[in-house]
């Protein structure tokens, strides 16, 4: 059963029962055996509101350490592993970043009937973001221009990682689709090893609604994004997934959480998706408030050019591939709810709100003037 005092981030903001059972103590504790270093666990600390796995902060005798459990439908024993070896190279060229815990076999994921664990240490600083929802607009100038920095510095550190692709669709930020030349054709060629995302979409007339999303943006894009340089990268840049070495303005970043989503992609796919999680407000977009926020995609930039240049060509094809850039995460999303959790209405919101829906929202005007922006900044 669900923990009914324990609620999740839903889809349109607002809070929601989790689609997954909350971390319980005797969990904890025959989880943690396998773990002696850490001791006993004493109590669990805090319970995460983000809704696609359980994680919470245990305090043990020895530690206190961060727990995140997954559906083995979603991350096997194998698929954390890829997060887990990325992790290892970047904090071995100096990303900041809590080290996965290995038990004491080694291993740093652990299958237990039907869910997959990871323990972590627990994160340097201040969780300044954790109850923020993954796409609210940042709202401090400084920590934006600090955010694009690090990011810049991660990308540095990823430089020389070479390892395949993520062996899973599944709410992992990808890159495929896009960077084909028919994207249409490269996702019915997926579809066969995808029978979730087949099932939902033969009641849809998709390749109607990808050719009209992909039809203003693609065509000029791809041929610049399939050349970029591959590279590892994390996936989900928003502030809520680091943490700061204080509240105020000049804060420093003290760690980077959360590589649930990284894959083998490009830099300039990486930042755009911080622009896309930061600097745009899209659960306002039926408020009438002003969802773009052109000077935080604008810090971000400055930031990451403090550390690694861009040149006028990049910060061109950056602009147009935002309206891109979530397209395969959007489709991994509709699969994840229509396959494994089974609700058929967060999958439409997947699929009509952020799929679809993000895209035509650069071709109104508040999107334009976001994307000229972002181009002007060249």
């Amino acid at each position: 059963m669900n923990d009914p005092t324990h609620l999740a981030h839903g889809l349109a903001g607002d809070d929601t029962p989790p689609d997954w059972p909350t971390l319980t103590a005797p969990e904890v504790d025959t989880l943690l055996r396998g773990y002696p270093a850490l001791g006993t666990p004493t109590r669990i600390d805090w319970h995460s509101p983000r809704p696609l796995s359980a994680a919470c902060l245990v305090e043990t005798s020895r530690a206190t350490v961060f727990i995140k459990r997954h559906h083995r439908s979603v991350r096997s024993v194998a698929t954390l592993g890829e997060e887990h070896r990325f992790i290892a190279h970047l904090r071995g060229n100096g990303t900041p970043m809590p080290a996965v815990l290995s038990d004491a076999h080694g291993q740093t994921a652990v299958a237990l009937g039907d869910w997959t664990y990871e323990v972590h240490e627990r994160a340097a600083g201040i969780d300044l973001y954790r109850e923020a929802i993954s796409w609210s607009p940042l709202p401090n100038h400084e920590h934006a221009r600090s955010a694009g920095r690090m990011l810049a510095a991660l990308h540095d550190a990823a430089e020389g990682y070479e390892a395949p692709q993520r062996d899973t669709h599944i709410l992992v930020a990808r890159s495929e689709l896009i960077c084909s030349p028919d994207p249409i054709a490269a996702l019915r060629a997926q579809l066969p090893a995808r029978p979730g995302l087949a099932d939902y979409l033969q009641g849809r007339d998709w390749p109607t609604d990808l050719a009209e999303l992909l039809a203003p943006w693609h065509a000029t894009a791809q041929p610049r994004l399939a050349q970029q340089p591959r590279l590892w990268t994390h996936g989900d840049w928003h502030v809520s997934n680091l943490c700061w070495s204080e509240g105020g303005a000049n804060a420093r970043i003290s760690a980077v959480l959360d590589f649930g989503l990284a894959a083998a992609t490009c830099a300039l796919f990486d930042l755009a998706t911080a622009i896309e999680r930061n600097a745009i407000a899209w659960l306002a977009l039926d408020t009438g408030i002003d969802a773009a926020h052109p000077d935080i995609a604008r810090a971000l930039i400055e930031g990451y050019r403090q550390q690694r240049p861009l040149s006028t060509a990049d910060i061109q094809l950056l602009a147009d591939l935002l309206p891109l850039v979530h397209v395969d995460f959007g489709l991994s999303e509709v699969e994840y709810f229509h396959a494994i959790t089974h609700s058929r209405a967060n999958a439409d919101v997947a699929y009509d709100t952020f799929l679809r829906g993000h895209a035509a929202w650069f071709g109104t005007p508040p999107g334009q003037t976001l994307l000229q922006a972002i181009r002007d900044g060249a």
